[in-house]
């Protein structure tokens, strides 16, 4: 998995998607996602260095069945709350 830190007035965005969806243009409809490497494209990563990311974070912008799956594993968000795009999930997690 790609992960990539923004950080945008004192807050920390983390923005990680599964390594084949990088510069994919997802399309369901009239949605056209764009996985854009500006955005996600930083270091590779494994599940246990996301786990700990996700529950350093402000809020997270998270693209496939792997990075998804750990967030959800993490309790982070249910399934219900997944935005599928070409049948590929996507989910935004704020932390309150």
């Amino acid at each position: 998995m790609y992960h990539k830190i923004h950080s945008i007035q004192g807050q920390t965005v983390l923005a990680a998607c599964d390594k084949k969806l990088v510069g994919r243009t997802l399309k369901k409809g009239k949605i056209n996602f764009f996985v854009s490497p500006n955005f996600y494209k930083g270091a590779l990563i494994e599940a246990k260095e996301l786990e700990q990311l996700l529950q350093e974070c402000s809020s997270a912008n998270l693209v496939g069945e792997k990075t998804v799956g750990i967030a959800l594993k993490l309790g982070l968000a249910s399934e219900k709350e997944v935005i599928r795009i070409n049948n590929i999930p996507h989910i935004q997690v704020y932390k309150v």
